[in-house]
């Protein structure tokens, strides 16, 4: 049947259509995320099973980026490797008595954390007092530390790097563990030893600082949207 489209077609449809996107954005994000929580279960269950293709699956899929952190707390590559391999023969040697998991990367990023702490502590004799989650993080912001300089990086995420260059260690550290890895805000605490209500005030006041600093809003919606779907 041919029918005449009023003039308002046109507009309910954009509208519909950018209404029905973002229903789907979210509802494929709930998914992957069911996804990925299911699949790390069954993973770590298997791993502490003694089943060989998990620790495969394990190491392979998370060995780059714990170096790619352990880098941010140390140029030390050579105790980077050894405290991974360090993490990996402990989980090995104590699987069958690790407990329960549905997010293996932050299993592992916690635990190795703790490890290169200590670890840097001992070696360069570097004082956290009794808490070595005090020990800070350089966090750079690109798709690869190499990148940060070069002409290849366009002049909106300079402009998103030199802004984040402006905020604290730990404020960066913050941001990239609530938008780059996206963790809430329990495994925030957990990870940098903070009180909920704590690390809820210090992302507030990071995301803040950004938003003075880059006065243009569609520059600090890109910083935004870019932490939040990696």
């Amino acid at each position: 049947m041919n029918q005449r489209l009023d003039s308002s077609y046109p507009v309910v449809v954009r509208t519909n259509l950018h209404d029905i996107c973002c229903l789907m954005f979210g509802v494929l994000l709930i998914l992957k995320i069911i996804g990925s929580v299911n699949s790390d279960m069954k993973i770590w269950d298997d791993f502490r099973k003694g089943e060989k293709y998990a620790l495969s699956h394990i190491y392979h899929q998370h060995i780059q980026l714990l170096s790619r952190y352990g880098r941010k707390f140390t140029k030390d590559d050579d105790l980077v490797k050894d405290m991974i391999q360090e993490l990996f023969f402990e989980l090995i040697r104590s699987r069958e008595k690790l407990g329960e998991t549905d997010n293996i990367s932050f299993y592992l990023m916690a635990s190795f954390r703790r490890k290169l702490a200590k670890a840097l502590q001992k070696k360069y004799r570097i004082d956290y007092g009794t808490n070595t989650k005090e020990m800070e993080a350089e966090i750079i912001y690109s798709h690869e530390h190499e990148l940060i300089g070069k002409e290849e990086m366009n002049h909106r995420e300079k402009v998103i790097h030199n802004a984040l260059a402006e905020l604290s260690p730990k404020q960066r550290e913050i941001l990239f563990y609530r938008y780059t890895c996206g963790y809430e805000y329990d495994k925030i605490c957990e990870l940098m030893s903070l009180q909920y209500d704590s690390a809820r005030k210090q992302v507030s006041r990071a995301l803040k600082a950004m938003k003075v600093i880059l006065a243009d809003n569609h520059t600090y919606l890109l910083f935004l949207l870019g932490k939040r779907l990696r």
